[in-house]
């Protein structure tokens, strides 16, 4: 006999949706609009892999870049100029920023966009900084 297991779902899911954008909402006025992008994050082969829900979009409405060791991705989903009657999409500036694991390299990136979700890779390769030695003088 097999078992089925449900996933305990927000009862409101308006008011998670609230909250996934209350850091957005208090940092700046004008960020009030700016959504959070939702993700899932794994390491796989030896490469850190973000996924990222982007549903209705296109590769040109999409972002993705790192610096300091900083993963962005910012997309941005127009309004298309139609009357509606009622809509629950998303308009607006999106965003979300992780930080990378140690070891990251920040040139060993791979970007893929199918079916709503954005795949981004990094490579996890990244030689540390040995240590170096350093000399001390004797001041007079």
């Amino acid at each position: 006999m097999s078992t089925l297991t449900r996933k305990q779902r927000f009862a409101f899911p308006e008011m998670s949706d609230w909250f996934e954008t209350l850091p957005a909402r208090f940092a700046m006025p004008t960020m009030s609009e700016l959504y959070t992008v939702r993700i899932e994050d794994y390491m796989e082969d030896d490469r850190y892999v973000m996924r990222a829900e982007l549903p209705g979009m296109s590769p040109e409405d999409i972002d993705v870049f790192i610096a300091d060791g900083v993963l962005t991705v910012q997309a941005e989903r127009t309004d298309r100029d139609v009357t509606k009657n009622h809509s629950e999409i998303r308009y607006g500036a999106m965003s979300r920023s992780v930080a990378l694991p140690t070891g990251a390299d920040e040139d060993d990136v791979k970007a893929e966009y199918t079916d709503g979700i954005l795949t981004v890779s990094v490579g996890l390769g990244a030689k540390k900084a040995e240590a170096k030695h350093v000399e001390i003088r004797h001041g007079n």
